[in-house]
C-alpha cells in the first residue's frame, strides 16, 4: 500500500481538526498536537539532564571525565563509607591483632566480632573453593565435619591459612600422593587391586571377587607409610583418613584408580602476604566454628 498526497490544509470533517497531507488507502493522518502536560515533563527532563551534566560527572573525555562542580562520583562515595567503616572498626581491628587465638575465643565479644568478619573474608576469599558455607566439593575439602587432612585446631587452621598447602611459601605444608601409575611404580594390575582394598577399608562395594589379600600386600609395600598400616592418614603428612566415607576426590574406583594412577598434590594458596594478621585470625576463628573444628 502506498500514501497518497493530499491537501494538508485539508480539515477532518468528524474532528474539526487539520491533517497532516498523508493518505493510506482513504485514511488521512490528523494533524494531532502532543498533549501539553507531555510537552512540559519533556521540556522539564531536558532542563534536568542539563543541570545534571553541570553538577555531576557525566560528559566522557579522551582520557577522563568531566567532574562536575559537586565532585561527587560512587566510586568517591563509596572509598568514604568504607573509611568511615574502617575507623568505626578500629578499636575492634586492633584488639583482634593482638589476640591470641585462645584468648579470642575466650572473649565473647571479640569472639562475635572475629566470627563476622571472618565470614565476610571468607566469602571474598575462600567460597570460590571451599562453598558459601564451607561444604566443599571436589577437590575442596569440606570444613564442616570433623576430618582435617592438616588438622582442624585453631593453629593448624591458622598455619593452613598463612603459609599453604604445597604453595610457594617455604614454610608451605608438602606432601604428594606420588603417581604409581605414571611414574612406573605399580603395574595396572595392582592399582587395580590396592584401588578395591582401599574401598574395602570403608565398607564400600566391591564388584566381583577381587584379591584383598593381594591388595593388602600391595597397600602395605606402597601406601602404609603414609596412610598407615589400618588407613588412618596420617596428618603431619597430609594423607586421608581411608577408613571413613569421606572422599575428597571421589570413592568409586575408576576415581580411585587415576589417582594411584597420577598422583594427587592440590594447592591452596597462602594467605599471610594477601591478609592481615587479624584477617587470618578472624577466618581461622570463623573456620573453627563451622561445626568441625577440633
Amino acid at each position: 500500500m502506498s500514501a497518497a498526497p493530499h491537501d494538508k490544509n485539508m480539515v477532518d470533517a468528524h474532528t474539526g481538526m487539520s491533517t497532516t497531507g498523508h493518505e493510506w488507502d482513504g485514511i488521512r493522518e490528523l494533524n494531532t498536537p502532543l498533549p501539553r502536560w507531555w510537552l512540559w515533563m519533556l521540556y522539564a527532563t531536558i532542563v534536568w539532564a542539563f543541570g545534571y551534566m553541570i553538577v555531576y560527572p557525566a560528559v566522557p573525555l579522551v582520557a577522563s571525565y568531566t567532574t562536575g562542580v559537586f565532585g561527587w562520583s560512587s566510586r568517591g562515595a563509596v572509598t568514604q563509607e568504607l573509611a568511615a567503616l574502617g575507623e568505626q572498626r578500629a578499636p575492634m581491628v586492633a584488639a583482634l591483632s593482638k589476640a591470641t587465638l585462645p584468648d579470642i575465643e575466650k572473649n565473647p565479644t571479640l569472639l562475635a566480632f572475629a566470627r563476622a568478619q571472618g565470614k565476610a573474608a571468607f566469602g571474598d576469599n575462600c567460597a570460590g573453593c571451599h562453598g558459601a558455607g564451607g561444604g566443599g566439593g571436589k577437590g575442596y575439602p569440606n570444613l564442616v565435619d570433623d576430618e582435617w587432612i592438616w588438622g582442624g585446631t585453631l593453629d593448624d587452621i591458622s598455619q593452613t591459612l598463612t603459609y599453604g598447602i604445597r604453595s610457594t611459601d617455604p614454610k608451605a605444608r608438602v606432601g604428594n600422593m606420588p603417581a604409581f601409575g605414571a611414574d612406573g611404580l605399580l603395574k595396572p594390575t595392582e592399582i587395580s587391586l590396592v584401588a578395591d582394598y582401599v574401598r574395602s577399608l570403608s565398607s564400600l562395594p566391591l564388584e566381583g571377587k577381587p584379591d584383598l589379600k593381594a591388595g593388602a600386600k600391595v597397600f602395605e609395600e606402597n601406601c602404609s607409610a603414609c596412610h598407615g598400616a589400618e588407613g588412618k592418614g596420617m596428618q603431619e603428612l597430609g594423607a586421608p583418613n581411608l577408613t571413613d566415607q569421606i572422599w575428597l576426590y571421589g570413592s568409586d574406583k575408576a576415581t580411585i584408580v587415576e589417582g594411584l594412577h597420577k598422583g594427587r598434590g592440590a594447592v591452596m594458596p597462602h594467605w599471610g602476604d594477601r591478609l592481615d594478621a587479624g584477617t587470618i585470625k578472624a577466618l581461622a576463628v570463623y573456620v573453627h566454628t563451622l561445626g568441625g573444628g577440633r
